[in-house]
């Protein structure tokens, strides 16, 4: 496998081929497993305010106000005194803080900081400072007629400064944003974490399924494997694809061709000639019907009515992760009640707690995608002079031009939708 062309660095690649060999699995997972429990394991916070932090211990994530700066001290950072938000509780810390500062940080500022307690004393963690506000994000209005979601509901009490509010990115189509962006932090125990969520109008966009070079593996039609040269001029985002075949046996249809049987019980998103697009639990025999441009298949939802799938567990039926690690870089697609898919990417997940993302996000049906930090996408694209890529979930393993090349895997395209049937355009 190591020696076969492939869009993948040599790192992934060589990983891939040792499994194959004899013994080479167990081999991947030892590391893996030694390498997560040590590097990986994401740390967990507690909330805590001045007045709470005699008694506190370990790690906290402290909220707070600013009453007094000292600016500059000893080593290059800055100390300053902090109280709790409102209240009348007189409790005051001094903080002394080094790395990057926020914007607008100042006297009067409410913000979160990272840190340790140790025998009532807080010791703040480096880079971690960061402003926050308090209340709902505001709605914005809009002109147009047409569906807007609503923005994302913070899960923090005191959050980010444009903490789940979407953005468009793209150039308009007919008067309106055809993708909206955001990011939120998902977890309370987790400040770390961030969300990375992209959400498709289906009425300004046409989405497209493209098999990648070896996956699915035995694929009828293939295709370009990239986005085609031709259509690059109304490109508006890429995004992975999901479970590999053999795990779950995912069947897949491209322009009504099937390439991987189709099996009953997957979650399946279907994108249909006339434009609209959902996602299924798959009842529909091996083969899918002439009025479907496109099918792929994805394990058991992982949301369905607007709940987590009952069945959702931290087992190995929701993914082989590296190392055997619970929580890793997962994706995941969702449908909202307006037909709009969502796309949703975080690291340090189980499926439990993207099910939660998805849910969040909008979706009333949801499925897993591809896992692990090596193949997570989520591109838009600018027209400015040519084609011009945006990363939304950052991935140093994978480039920005990914899918503008021939890839290994599957993946998601979605145009500027045209007048017409849907297909998918190859050429």
């Amino acid at each position: 496998m190591a020696t076969r062309p492939s869009s993948e660095g040599i790192f992934p690649n060589t990983v891939e081929w040792i499994r194959q060999r004899p013994g080479g699995n167990w081999i991947v997972n030892t590391v893996e497993t030694h390498y997560n429990t040590w590097f990986r394991t994401p740390t967990k916070y507690t909330k805590a305010t001045p007045s709470s932090i005699r008694s506190a211990s370990g790690n906290v994530f402290l909220v707070a106000k600013v009453v007094r700066l000292a600016y500059r001290v000893e080593g290059g950072g800055i100390r300053f005194q902090v109280k709790d938000i409102g209240g009348s509780k007189p409790t005051r810390i001094w903080i002394d803080y080094s790395g990057s500062v926020p914007k607008g940080f100042g006297i009067h500022r409410d913000i979160a900081i990272k840190g340790s307690v140790s025998n009532g004393t807080f010791s703040a963690t480096p880079n971690s400072l960061v402003r926050v506000e308090r209340g709902n994000q505001p709605q914005h209005h809009h002109h147009s007629k047409s569906y807007r979601p609503p923005n994302i509901t913070p899960v923090f009490t005191y959050h980010l400064p444009g903490e789940g509010v979407w953005k468009p990115t793209g150039p308009p189509v007919n008067g309106g944003p055809p993708v909206l962006v955001t990011t939120f932090r998902s977890e309370a125990a987790y400040p770390q974490i961030t969300a990375y969520v992209a959400w498709f109008d289906h009425t300004r966009t046409a989405s497209a399924y493209y098999p990648g070079t070896y996956e699915p593996p035995a694929a009828k039609l293939r295709g370009p494997r990239m986005i085609p040269y031709p259509q690059r001029y109304r490109l508006l985002a890429t995004f992975n694809g999901g479970f590999i075949y053999t795990d779950g046996l995912n069947g897949d249809a491209v322009n009504g061709v099937t390439n991987e049987p189709m099996k009953n019980g997957n979650a399946t998103v279907v994108a249909y000639k006339n434009g609209a697009v959902n996602i299924v639990s798959w009842k529909g025999g091996p083969n899918v019907g002439r009025n479907v441009a496109w099918a792929r298949q994805s394990l058991p939802l992982i949301v369905e009515h607007g709940k987590r799938n009952p069945a959702l567990d931290l087992s190995t039926d929701w993914g082989y992760t590296l190392g055997n690690a619970v929580r890793v870089w997962r994706t995941g697609l969702g449908i909202d009640k307006h037909g709009n898919l969502i796309y949703v990417a975080a690291s340090d997940q189980t499926v439990i707690t993207l099910a939660d993302i998805l849910i969040r996000a909008g979706a009333v049906r949801g499925m897993e995608l591809d896992i692990n930090p090596e193949w997570y996408t989520l591109i838009t694209y600018r027209h400015s002079h040519g084609l011009v890529p945006n990363v939304v979930a950052p991935n140093y393993q994978q480039p920005a031009t990914r899918y503008l090349s021939p890839d290994d895997r599957d993946f998601f395209a979605v145009y500027r939708r045209l007048p017409g049937a849907v297909t998918v355009p190859l050429k």
